[in-house]
Order: C-alpha cells, then structure tokens, then sequence
C-alpha cells in the first residue's frame, strides 16, 4: 500500500496559515481559557508551529517564559516574526528527543501535533522528562475519526468520490486515537493523573468558494498535500465537486464547524 505519510509537508508557513493556522488561532485561546492554568509558569511549547498555541498562552496564561519546539524551521522564523515577545524562546528539534534539560519546566502544551509524531509514547516520555514533578501536561488534536472538521472531511468525501485511493490518505483512516478514549488511553499509558478529557468546538466560516478552495492548493498538510499533487484535470473535477456539494448560503459564504480533542493531566 502507498505510504500514507506522503503528502505530509511541513514547511510553508504561510500556506500552513492559509489551511489550517487560522482556525488553530480560533481555537488555541479556546484551550488556555479551558486549561486555566495559574500564572507565572514556565512553558514549554511542543510542535508549536506558526505560533498559535504560544500566542494564546501569552494573552491569557501570563507566564514567565516559554520554550517553543519545532522541527520545521519556517514555521520557527514566521513565528518568530509574528511573535516578537522576550519571554519566548524558539528551537528547532524533535517531539522525540526536546532539546531542553531534565526538570526544566512547569507546564508542556501542544497543539494539534501529537498525531503527526512517529512514536507518541516516546513524546509524551521526552514531555514528562522537561517537567519538574506535579507540573502539568496539555494536549489537543482535531477529531479525525468523528469527521468533526467538516471542512476536510468534505475534501475527503469528495476526493473519495472521484479516486477511491484517496480515502486510504484521510486523516481519520490515519489517526484513529483520536477519541476521548483513545487520548485518554495514550496520556494513562504515559503514566499522567487526574486526566481530564473535553471537547473543543470552532466556527470555520469561509468567505466564499474561493475561501475555502485556495488553501487546498497550496500543498501544506496532508489535504493539500494531495491536492497539489493531482494532474490538472482531475484536480478542477474535484474542485468542481466540491463547488456543487458545500452548503452554500445565498450570500456566498460556507458555515461549518471544526471540534477538537483537549486533554490534560499531571505527571507525577
């Protein structure tokens, strides 16, 4: 079978931004306001991309510092550009092997990553490791398997319908841990306590038709991955697909909505 992990990049920020970034802004501030976590900690942000999580966690989590990880260095330098905080220290590494020191600090967030790592025990080990004992561990992904992020799952839908093949590439073929269950199972195994378990919801509203299709030809993540990688023709049949099935209001804009998976808990 072809490797499913082949339309997966992670370089282009600001396509990144264009797909997914703005929703993962929407829901990052969404997150802290649920974790509400006491002040003047020092943070550590793992896959932390074009900066969502981190932002979120400077307006409302006042910390004294955080550390921001990611193995792509473009999304490093856009963050960084946006960002501009002193408090906020950014690395370039692996979930797999942080580039901090043992007991380093008080709280590890990540956001809508952990998926996409290869051995997620060893991530949550190497998390447990940065932390001083009792500090806190918080991590969201998006439900894939209950097709809550309507925008994609109308891409998959639709992709499926003109290439069956397609349907083996969808993130929730993919990630099927990603329940309450299956997330609870993971941080449990990982030896945290006092897990809690929520769900996230965001409005993903588009402008237009345009709104919602230009991202997906832009090649960052595993949908647009796919997309860019389709001949001409067949990428306008699927774009003509998706034009006829989305719900449409007569103003020209598309309302759905994307719901994510929260999950905290303390490391012994």
């Amino acid at each position: 079978m072809a490797d499913p992990t082949r339309h997966d990049a992670w370089q282009a920020g600001e396509s990144y931004d264009r797909y997914m970034g703005r929703w993962s802004r929407e829901l990052a501030p969404r997150f802290v306001d649920w974790l509400n976590p006491l002040p003047g900690f020092e943070w550590l942000d793992v896959g932390c991309g074009t900066g969502a999580l981190t932002e979120a966690l400077l307006g409302e989590a006042v910390p004294v510092s955080i550390v921001a990880i990611d193995p792509s260095e473009n999304f490093l330098e856009l963050a960084a550009a946006r960002i501009g905080d002193p408090r906020v220290t950014f690395r370039l590494g692996h979930a797999e092997a942080l580039p901090v020191e043992t007991a380093s600090c008080d709280a590890v967030g990540s956001a809508l990553m952990l998926n996409f790592v290869p051995d997620r025990a060893r991530a949550l080990a190497e998390m447990r490791r940065a932390l001083r004992p009792g500090g806190l561990v918080a991590f969201y992904v998006w439900d894939y398997p209950g097709g809550e992020i309507q925008f994609m799952r109308a891409f998959w839908r639709a992709a499926a319908s003109l290439d069956p093949q397609a349907a083996e590439l969808g993130e929730d073929r993919r990630f099927p841990f990603c329940t309450a269950e299956g997330l609870t199972g993971l941080a449990a195994a990982a030896g945290l306590i006092d897990l809690a378990c929520e769900p996230i919801t965001v409005p993903t509203l588009f402008r237009d038709f345009d709104d919602f299709w230009q991202p997906f030809t832009l090649g960052a993540g595993p949908a647009p991955g796919y997309c860019a990688s389709l001949p001409p023709a067949a990428r306008e049949r699927l774009r003509q697909r998706l034009l006829e099935s989305l719900p449409t209001a007569p103003d020209g804009t598309i309302a759905l909505e994307a719901r994510a998976w929260a999950l905290q808990g303390i490391s012994p």
